[in-house]
């Protein structure tokens, strides 16, 4: 059975990612594990010990409390569905909420990471800035961070957004396992620069490329010609009524890869209207066949 690792910072964004996780969970039969990163050295932060006392299980204390937070924050954000639901929490110990994650996530094998998009404590460092790269760089599965105010009701249309190179088949073929249990539709909109000329030839024979080794009914190929991707990415999201962004975070190793930002996954977080999934490049870049 699939697992699905959700990692929260108990902060009000986070609240709306928990609610995604259980329903992604429950439709694609996953079992839930809801975790928390915390460093236990800082509990003793305005301790004051008496020269009598025992010296205190800092470590059990730890746990104990962050276990017993983690629960009081899913019962209260689930309600009645906690109890009819099968949800594993753990609290996990680490100085860096990056690697406490996916320390875990490469234990349990994670089918999917889901996080809440903009925190309100240390978890906030995994979808801002640097923190983001590192995260997705690092970890043996896709990442999906949730907006603040989202609410699932169902996935219908996926939108992979790429510049097309061989690197985006491995990812493309992963989506395809997490759109399934949904029967969704997969776009793959290929973003390339106002001057390229992409007849229509050449783009049944990408197509065509694509379907030779990616075996799904629900998939359909846009070309978006732009110089400014970011922008005319958010358009193309709204006209396809597009419930997931899902794109390839990699380095830029050629020409056609600049009209494709480095940071347009950080760009995309930013804009925080839609629910952004990000692939490891180094994990799913490579179709092997």
């Amino acid at each position: 059975m699939k697992t699905i690792l959700y990692a929260t910072d108990y902060s009000k964004n986070s609240i709306a990612a928990l609610k995604y996780a259980c329903a992604m969970s429950t439709k694609m039969n996953a079992k839930l594990l809801v975790v928390h990163v915390f460093d236990y050295p800082t509990l003793l932060d305005n301790v004051s010990l008496k020269g009598e006392d025992a010296f205190p299980d800092i470590e059990g204390d730890a746990f104990k409390k962050h276990h017993s937070k983690l629960t009081s924050f899913c019962e209260t954000t689930l309600n009645d569905d906690f109890k009819s639901l099968t949800i594993l929490i753990e609290a996990i110990e680490n100085k860096s909420v990056v690697e406490g994650i996916v320390s875990k996530a490469n234990e349990i094998g994670a089918f999917l990471i889901i996080t809440g998009m903009k925190g309100g404590s240390i978890l906030r460092e995994v979808i801002i800035g640097n923190t983001t790269k590192q995260l997705v760089e690092q970890s043996p599965c896709p990442v999906l961070s949730i907006p603040g105010d989202a609410s699932h009701s169902g996935i219908k249309t996926i939108v992979y957004a790429t510049d097309l190179e061989e690197e985006d088949l491995g990812a493309i073929s992963k989506l395809t396992e997490i759109a399934k249990p949904f029967n969704a539709k997969i776009k793959i909109v290929h973003i390339s620069p106002l001057e390229e000329n992409i007849g229509k030839w050449q783009n049944k024979a990408v197509e065509n490329k694509i379907r030779k080794y990616i075996d799904y009914t629900y998939l359909e190929l846009d070309i978006l010609y732009s110089d400014d991707a970011f922008n005319d990415l958010k358009i193309y999201l709204g006209k396809s009524n597009a419930d997931i962004v899902a794109m390839l975070e990699r380095e830029s190793k050629s020409l056609t890869s600049q009209i494709f930002h480095r940071d347009m996954v950080k760009r995309m977080e930013s804009y925080g209207k839609v629910p952004l999934m990000s692939f490891n490049a180094k994990s799913y870049g490579i179709f092997h066949l």
